[in-house]
């Protein structure tokens, strides 16, 4: 474990490729520490691309955290690009830091951050680029332990054979706690080697590792039990749960990226959490309960932020941003403080029943809108019960009248299609939504010139979510669909010329749902296919539907089980899912009977606002619901006289860089 840098091999390479300056480092926000003074070395990584990965939230989080204790170093890294991989294959360059260009193999842990499935392909880039062995029953104690978090964590048995261990859950403690860990055990002088490190982390309750469970398989196909096979390790592996997150105010010192990258901005996440109960989205079941971050701490976050970075945009995040107790106040604060300084405020993830004038007026207040985006998902007021998108088409009406009549002159609206019970004629809906849309806007905004852009997504069963259980829909289906829909917003070109229609095909949603629902066979599958050349899954232009279809029909019939059969078809409410083993805190009778309920075109509330429907999560996880509103408002700050920050002595933004 030497951490000597690769960057004099890499520096002759990097002319040769495209974006060379992703590769360099060396980012406002970057941090450099001494490697023989570490006693522990993280090495992050988001599995995508630079521009992709450099702004996860999760990843800056933990880069922060672990490089603010002093004995504990962190770097990061990211998916090259196949023109890099190629001249690093023929050259002998290993997958290697952005921040000091060490190999990855050097460092004691690799954490990798999940958010879809699609990235899959990506880790096993990066660990045969790396020299480290794709299977964890391979690797030594000179490899690193290769950790899975991120929402994909959830289910991580389609990559039990790749990762080490999995955390599921809020990282900011869970990180922490592991460290300790490995410290303790390298302290002692890695007694028992890489198992003994692996059993103590299982301890922990908290931390999954695959090694230690088998499974055993039904005649069918299905699951019989997945059961531990070592004294001391837990049936159940339970979620992390971060609660008080005015303790966590991180980013401080957030990443400025030195290339491109899709999103530019000062991110501050308002809560965790969501209780709206949507029966698809997978974030907002595993992330309960909400708990916000009051308005005191996200107007300090927001300043330092600024000051540190010099960006110009303020992203208030979260799963449904609008819901936040104190959202009014926080968005006006904000807006008095920044009025005239060239600094916009967005809410990437806004309800549209959430949305009102208020909220367009100091979101709008500096003459800067951002995109406005809303999801009704379903086109069908039919389609959104089923789902419980409890938002109705006059909502959406009266939404985008308040947008259009505040200076906004094109909104997104999102859509699922392939949703349980869906016809033709719920998809074909979406266009007469649209239609209304663009009427309801021309006459708010007195004028012709707007837009309105609808975006099609297929849907994907997610585990831990309501709809864990229901089928998918053909690829063939989906795309007969969105043919039709095409047809409908045509249809009168003097509204139809004013919406813009973009959509995914069928073919990438069913292969994120066999490695969304898939069990530890479907590893084989995702070898085959990286085998095949399969890379940047998630890149349309890179995505190939028939190399994971010809991979599937050369792994999966030898368990007598095939992509159909992980995908379109419907499962039991007896059947052993791939995850049960792993407590996200909600209740699989809950979760069955909702199921029940969608099919039956209920709807169920939110219960932050309604007595408790008994899901599980606040007691099972000894956690419990945490809004405001707290009373208070956001005071002017003093002008410093600009918010581009001024590196320090010692600050890592100004370490010379390699010579060239």
């Amino acid at each position: 474990m030497s951490g000597n840098s690769v960057y004099s091999d890499l520096e002759h390479v990097l002319p040769l490729v495209s974006k060379p300056i992703q590769y360099i480092g060396g980012e406002l926000g970057a941090v450099v520490k001494d490697w023989n003074g570490a006693a522990v070395r993280w090495v992050l990584m988001y599995p995508d691309t630079y521009e992709v990965g450099l702004p996860n939230q999760g990843v800056q989080i933990l880069y922060e955290i672990l490089n603010e204790l002093p004995d504990v170093l962190a770097e990061r890294t990211y998916t090259v690009w196949p023109d890099l991989e190629k001249l690093m294959r023929e050259r002998g360059i290993p997958q290697f830091t952005v921040d000091a260009h060490r190999p990855v193999r050097d460092f004691d842990l690799f954490g990798v951050s999940f958010a879809t499935e699609l990235g899959y392909t990506n880790l096993l880039t990066a660990l045969d680029l790396g020299g480290i062995p794709l299977s964890s029953s391979q690797r030594t104690d000179e490899d690193p332990i290769v950790i899975a978090g991120g929402h994909a964590a959830f289910n991580p048995e389609p990559i039990a054979e790749f990762v080490d261990a999995a955390v599921l859950g809020d990282g900011e403690e869970a990180i922490l706690e592991i460290t300790e860990i490995v410290k303790a055990w390298k302290a002692e002088g890695r007694p028992g080697g890489r198992a003994e490190l692996l059993y103590r982390l299982a301890l922990t309750e908290s931390v999954y590792v695959p090694r230690f469970y088998d499974v055993d398989y039904l005649s069918d196909g299905r699951i019989r039990r997945v059961v531990p096979n070592r004294n001391g390790v837990p049936f159940r592996v339970h979620k992390r749960t971060t609660m008080d997150l005015d303790a966590w105010p991180y980013p401080k010192r957030p990443l400025v990226p030195l290339a491109e990258t899709v999103h530019e901005r000062y991110a501050v996440e308002i809560f965790r959490g969501c209780t709206r109960g949507c029966r698809f989205c997978q974030a907002g079941m595993i992330t309960r309960p909400v708990r916000e971050r009051n308005i005191t701490t996200v107007g300090r976050m927001v300043a330092e932020g600024l000051e540190y970075s010099g960006f110009s945009e303020v992203g208030l995040l979260s799963l449904s941003s609008a819901d936040h107790s104190e959202i009014k106040d926080i968005c006006s604060g904000l807006a008095e403080r920044y009025d005239g300084k060239n600094v916009s405020l967005s809410l990437p993830s806004t309800r549209v029943d959430a949305f009102n004038v208020t909220l367009a007026e100091e979101l709008s207040r500096n003459g800067r809108r951002t995109g406005l985006t809303f999801a009704p998902e379903g086109g069908s007021e039919r389609m959104r019960k089923v789902i419980n998108k409890m938002v109705t088409e006059e909502d959406l009406i009266r939404t985008v009248v308040t947008a259009y009549s505040h200076g906004w002159r094109q909104v997104k609206l999102y859509f699922m299609c392939g949703l349980p019970t869906e016809t033709d004629e719920d998809v074909i809906q979406i266009a007469r939504l649209a239609y209304e849309v663009i009427k309801a806007g021309r006459e708010a905004a007195g004028s012709k010139d707007i837009r309105c852009t609808v975006s099609i997504g297929g849907f994907v069963p997610k585990p831990h979510t309501p709809f864990q259980w229901a089928p998918m829909c053909t690829p063939t289906t989906i795309d007969r669909r969105l043919k039709l829909l095409k047809q409908a917003i045509n249809a009168d070109r003097s509204v139809g010329r004013s919406i813009g229609y973009r959509y995914h095909d069928g073919a990438p949603s069913l292969i994120e749902g066999l490695l969304s629902r898939g069990d530890r066979r479907v590893g084989a599958v995702i070898r085959r296919v990286w085998e095949l050349g399969g890379r940047l899954d998630g890149w349309s232009e890179h995505f190939s539907f028939d190399r994971w279809t010809q991979a599937a029909s050369e792994v999966l019939p030898a368990n007598g089980v095939d992509l159909d059969w992980y995908t379109i078809r419907e499962r039991e409410q007896n059947e052993v899912l791939p995850w049960d083993h792993l407590d996200s805190g909600l209740d699989k009778d809950w979760l069955w009977e909702d199921w029940r309920d969608s099919l039956a075109e209920h709807e169920q509330d939110d219960c932050r606002w309604t007595p408790c429907f008994d899901c599980g999560v606040c007691p099972s996880m000894d956690t419990t619901i945490q809004i405001g509103p707290t009373g208070r408002k956001l005071l002017p700050i003093t002008p410093t006289g600009g918010m581009r920050h001024r590196p320090k002595d010692g600050d890592s933004s100004e370490r010379e860089k390699p010579s060239s």
